[in-house]
């Protein structure tokens, strides 16, 4: 009886293993990548944000991460929807994209996340056909984003630099939380120089990506892979006012503008963890 039992541990810790390796190794299907395409050039995309693909190679992101036109997704605080204009259409028909907004829409707009929720949810209403079954959630960085073992991926771009140490551990929680066994967290952020205090980000908009990895595994997630889609070379990291004095933000106005349109977007960090 215990070599009978040995035998069926072995199995099973074998299957996940398997799975988790499937995950890790999943690329987005023929149907679904061509969905990404046809949502990348969608004309329900404004010109200025397709002017951005060239840095952020939003086709190429979601490849790695693995996306399936059938998942369920959570896509971590979208700002005012860049993502979810590609995102949306691919999972309208078989999937689901569930969105935490950090904002309240109908709150003080002078606040950037309360501005964002309300352009966000003004643009979801203009074009129903692509986001009507996109589902809003009001979110603190901290709450659930849905019931255990209920999504499939979650993703979140440039948004790890904008949550204090004392969320960072909850926000995490609950992201190892709502994903299935072997789920997909892929992250995309701006990428601070090796060995860079990560409390610094605050102020320059980049993170250490040794700290990203070791903060996220130490979560209960896996390391699966690391892609330099959108790595820029050209990023030195150290102006005044930080990631924000680069396009599209160009914090400095007229000050080294054009030296900073030169430079592009920021030099940016793309890993795929896996739910332990």
């Amino acid at each position: 009886m215990k070599i009978k039992s040995l035998i069926v541990a072995s199995i099973a810790v074998t299957a996940v293993a398997c799975a988790h390796s499937a995950q890790q190794n999943a690329k987005s299907d023929g149907e679904t990548v061509a969905k990404i395409n046809e949502a990348v050039a969608s004309p329900i995309r404004p010109e200025e944000e397709k002017a951005r693909d060239p840095y952020r190679h939003p086709a190429e992101t979601l490849e790695f991460f693995g996306l399936k036109d059938n998942m369920t997704v959570v896509e971590l605080f979208p700002g005012r929807g860049w993502y979810t204009a590609i995102l949306a259409p691919v999972l309208a028909d078989k999937g689901i994209l569930i969105e935490p907004v950090a904002g309240d829409p109908n709150g003080d707009q002078e606040n950037e996340d309360n501005r964002h929720a309300r352009q966000l949810a003004e643009r979801l209403a203009q074009h129903p056909e692509a986001f009507s079954k996109v589902k809003l959630m009001p979110n603190d960085k901290t709450s659930s984003f849905g019931a255990p073992g209920s999504v499939d991926m979650v993703v979140t771009f440039r948004n790890l630099h904008n949550i204090n140490p004392a969320e960072m551990q909850s926000l995490l929680h609950e992201v190892h939380s709502v994903l299935k066994d072997g789920g997909v967290f892929g992250v995309e952020e701006h990428r601070a120089p090796a060995g860079s205090d990560a409390t610094m980000a605050e102020k320059t908009g980049y993170l250490p990506e040794q700290w990203v990895i070791d903060t996220i595994t130490a979560a209960g997630f896996e390391l699966a892979a690391k892609s330099e889609i959108n790595a820029n070379p050209k990023d030195t990291k150290d102006y005044d006012k930080g990631v924000w004095a680069l396009p599209p933000s160009y914090a400095n106005k007229d000050v080294d503008h054009d030296k900073y349109a030169q430079i592009g977007e920021s030099d940016r960090m793309t890993l795929k963890f896996v739910k332990k």
